[in-house]
């Protein structure tokens, strides 16, 4: 089929007729209603030691299943005790039979229950371990810099440390970078200078090193180093001494998926045999330009850094990632991985993977999460999972329910449809309260008093997940990542694609494309055909582009595609070889796109022109105003509906009237915390467009439905609603350890010094004269306030996040009224509809309170690593627990019965 015609007919331009009428809308909102539990949240289960026991094993797993948790991920950690420091409770060695019992046990007993195990190939990370010797550990290219004394004839090569060994060794005159000349090797341990020198002069020694990096947070037995990921023989050793002990252990029922952490190979940018490997695959020898790894040597230096990243890059995919995957699929399981980081894994490598992962909320930056769920856009892959809430509201304890919305959505927003929580700390009941907890993570456990808010929490994420894998994404704009510009900016011991991406198209692109009204994905140059079904493809001040690449962009742009280069048009080939050829083939593509009266490209050397440029071309997604720049939304596109989540990622209440690229079809809201669906009014029409209006409060999100059913809107009028009745006086407060007072509201229970560390529950209680003309309102509710923003904000740059704002109920409520369940409140909105069970005359009105652990963890004592760390080694580092304070907890509002407004 022409591309033309492709894009005529793609999801990503969606008008009246585009799909047939399905009666299959009423499938979808029955699933949406009860989503399959495959789309529960999972939660990464801590076990520390690992110390841990079948009994407990199974009491945590029960209340994850009724917390509305859908599985875990296995990862054995380090110890928080000395063995019996706690009475009972000792370390199980990592992969002794005591260890591989619990592990059997665990995963018998999940099935037993429906949850799903994964499970991670280690313990900590990377990947490495007390099997993998020196010679099979991480390897670096190092370098040494040693200044010769007029008139030397011979320096002494560095010392060869074990696992090391001598590489080259280059002269350099002066300050003149190029003027590097190759020395002989050195006999016995000397190398001989030439004769002829003038000036300053230096040696740069070149040694095949080891980083030396240990595995990070390993348990007891699971200690060593790190792992060589360009060497097959380093995994295979890993995968005969760690895995197969795991996975026989688990015959007959494998875990659904294998875990690899992100690899965090810190500082390995070579392996033994990298030369030998660059010569076959460059076609020229790396070790004359050994220096250039190090310090410019001037217009050739970008090339031969692209190359030796190149080999990288095709190394770690030949020898980790791809046997990795082969054996997680021959022993009947999927590989998931967070596939980035050192080595310099690329895009294209998470072909991969079964189950590419991410981790980072920020949506208007690149991340890892955007990394893994563009990926699997382009592969056709269904399931996005990413690591959240790693360091939400940090220290640990004091992230809240709406802290934890407030980021999920923002993965939401990226692409997510999984979330891996993170985490849940095993923590056995002689450890007593608050319980064991990770270095840097929330806790989303028991031990947290809000658990009892949980299965609401955990329901709202679940239809949010379950609806962003209907379908297939509709997103308009794939935006190249400039893999050669990165890889030729690399040096020794920066080997890392991912994290030079925002250096390298800069911190405004990505929001002005968001802002414009588009989501985007990313591609490389290995899925670049794959990209060739988006609209839009855009360049960000591309340099270097391989030749292949840049002409299936031409061939693109021929058939009709939009392509828009910002700042500069391309105009270098990556690599050494071949160059001065490829290079002019570039710059000629460049002309016949850019250059002319009338280009077929477009060329943008201000980027701030994108956004006028992006909406000439095309009709935005959607139409935000630009005061609204927090909001953001993702588009999910069915044969029944067209979906759209929309959300609030800041603090402040928005008024909207948004147009959705979408005709002749009927907007519906579904609630993503009842399942309820109802019709929604339409305020604009065009013939390519449908404008609504909607109310966003702080942090909130909706999921909009465009079907071609009707649903009636309802009556918009009515009379004046009656007066509200007040309950800010008179409450009998009963806290969970027996305390009882009496209070009025607002007032925080960390004023009365019997409750300022008291974490749990409180219950307030008293009676309300409810008039007949309220009870009978079409919606009653009980209110709590609109809570108040703060003024701090979180860089898009910084690990971690929460929501800013001041919550009216801190940090959850569940309200019964006439000893009748009548709902939770945990986010804004904060209210609860309480029509059915309100009547005229008196009624009970029974709030229970929970705040977070933290107040009980401010009291205190911390509790004394020293002796643990004098056996073990600092394995971990407890963050932001200095100075802990208890945190204001209660009703810190008015609150009051009164008739709902309608909210569109």
């Amino acid at each position: 089929m022409p591309r033309r015609i492709l894009f005529a007919t793609a999801p990503f331009l969606v008008l009246a007729g585009a799909f047939a009428p399905s009666d299959s809308i009423r499938d979808l909102e029955k699933a949406f209603r009860t989503p399959p539990d495959d789309t529960r949240i999972m939660m990464r289960w801590w076990w520390f030691g690992p110390a841990v026991e079948p009994v407990e094993l199974e009491r945590e797993m029960k209340l994850m299943k009724e917390g509305g948790i859908g599985g875990f991920e296995v990862q054995p950690v380090y110890p928080l005790v000395l063995d019996d420091e706690i009475p009972g409770v000792r370390s199980k060695k990592y992969l002794s039979p005591e260890f591989l019992d619990a592990l059997k046990f665990t995963s018998a007993k999940s099935r037993e229950l429906g949850l799903r195990m994964d499970l991670t190939l280690g313990s900590g990370w990377p990947y490495g371990g007390p099997n993998t010797p020196i010679t099979e550990a991480a390897p670096r290219l190092k370098m040494q810099r040693t200044a010769v004394a007029a008139g030397a004839r011979e320096v002494a090569a560095p010392k060869e440390a074990e696992g090391e060994k001598f590489l080259a060794a280059f002269l350099l005159s002066g300050a003149e970078p190029a003027s590097a000349v190759e020395l002989p090797a050195p006999k016995e341990g000397r190398i001989a200078l030439p004769a002829t020198r003038e000036g300053s002069q230096s040696v740069l020694f070149f040694m095949e090193g080891r980083t030396r990096q240990a595995v990070k947070r390993a348990g007891v037995g699971g200690e060593g180093w790190v792992h060589d990921h360009y060497n097959r023989a380093a995994l295979d050793n890993h995968l005969r001494n760690v895995a197969e002990p795991l996975l026989r252990t688990l015959a007959g029922t494998p875990p659904y998926a294998l875990f690899c952490d992100s690899l965090e190979v810190f500082g390995s940018d070579w392996t033994g045999d990298l030369l030998d490997e660059f010569r076959r695959r460059r076609g020229y020898d790396l070790k004359p330009f050994l220096p250039a790894l190090a310090i410019n040597l001037g217009h050739k230096t970008g090339a031969i850094r692209n190359d030796w990243a190149m080999t990288l890059s095709e190394l770690a995919e030949e020898r980790f990632l791809k046997p990795l995957q082969q054996w997680a699929h021959q022993h009947g399981t999927k590989l998931r991985a967070q596939t980035y980081g050192t080595p310099p894994v690329t895009f294209s490598s998470q072909a991969y993977v079964d189950l590419p992962e991410g981790e980072e909320p920020h949506w208007k930056q690149f991340t890892p999460t955007r990394w893994a769920s563009s990926a699997n856009h382009l592969f056709g892959r269904p399931v996005t999972s990413s690591e959240t809430w790693t360091w939400l509201h940090s220290p640990s304890f004091r992230a809240t329910p709406l802290d934890m919305k407030v980021e999920a959505d923002r993965h939401f927003l990226i692409g997510v449809n999984q979330l891996i929580g993170h985490g849940w700390p095993y923590s056995p009941p002689e450890a007593g309260e608050p319980g064991w907890r990770f270095y840097a993570s929330g806790v989303f456990n028991h031990h947290n008093p809000w658990w009892m808010v949980m299965p609401e929490v955990t329901s709202y994420l679940q239809r949010v997940s379950f609806l962003m894998r209907e379908g297939k994404p509709a997103n308009d704009v794939a935006l190249y990542i400039p893999t050669a510009d990165i890889r030729a900016g690399f040096t020794l011991g920066r080997a890392t694609i991912d994290r030079g991406i925002n250096a390298q198209i800069g911190a405004t692109l990505i929001p002005r494309i968001l802002e414009s009204g588009y989501q985007y994905d990313l591609f490389d140059d290995g899925t670049s055909e794959r990209a060739a079904r988006y609209p839009i493809l855009v360049l960000p001040g591309v340099e270097r582009i391989p030749l292949a690449t840049y002409r299936r962009l031409e061939s693109y742009v021929r058939q009709g595609g939009i392509l828009v280069a910002t700042k500069r048009a391309p105009s270098l080939a990556p690599g050494l070889r071949n160059a001065e050829a490829e290079t002019a083939a570039i710059q000629e593509i460049s002309r016949k796109l850019f250059e002319g009266a009338s280009p077929p490209a477009h060329l943008l050397k201000e980027e701030a022109g994108l956004r006028d440029t992006l909406r000439r071309l095309r009709t935005p997604d959607v139409e935000f105003p630009q005061s609204a720049a927090n909001i953001g939304f993702l588009h999910r596109s069915t044969p029944a509906a067209e979906i759209y989540f929309v959300a609030n990622t800041g603090n402040q209440t928005h008024v909207i009237e948004p147009a959705f690229r979408i005709a002749g079809m009927q907007p519906e809201w579904w609630n993503p915390f009842t399942g309820e669906v109802s019709g929604m009014k339409i305020v604009g029409k065009s013939d390519r467009t449908t404008t609504v209006r909607m109310t966003l409060a702080p942090y909130e999100s909706r999921i909009i439905a465009f079907t071609r059913r009707s649903i009636g809107v309802g009556n918009t009028t009515g009379p004046p609603p009656p007066q509200p009745v007040l309950l800010n006086t008179g409450w009998k407060v009963t806290f969970a350890n027996g305390h009882m007072t009496t209070a009025d509201v607002p007032r925080s229970w960390t004023e009365d010094p019997a409750t300022r560390f008291y974490s749990g529950t409180a219950a307030y209680e008293r009676t309300a004269v409810i008039p007949p003309a309220l009870a009978r309102a079409a919606k009653v509710e009980l209110q709590f306030g609109e809570g108040t923003p703060l003024s701090g904000t979180q860089p898009e740059s910084k690990p971690g996040m929460k929501a800013w704002i001041e919550s009216p109920v801190r940090e959850a409520a569940t309200v019964y009224v006439n000893n009748k369940r009548a709902g939770v409140v945990w986010q804004p909105p904060y209210s609860v509809d309480v029509t059915r069970t309100i009547k005229a005359g008196e009624n009970n009105i029974r709030i229970i309170v929970a705040n977070t652990a933290i107040n009980l963890l401010a009291k205190g004592p911390q509790p004394d690593y020293t002796a643990l760390k004098a056996k073990y080694g600092d394995r971990f580092q407890p963050q932001d627990m200095n100075n802990l304070q208890p945190v204001p907890s209660g009703i810190l509002s008015a609150v009051r019965i009164a008739a709902a407004e309608r909210r569109e």
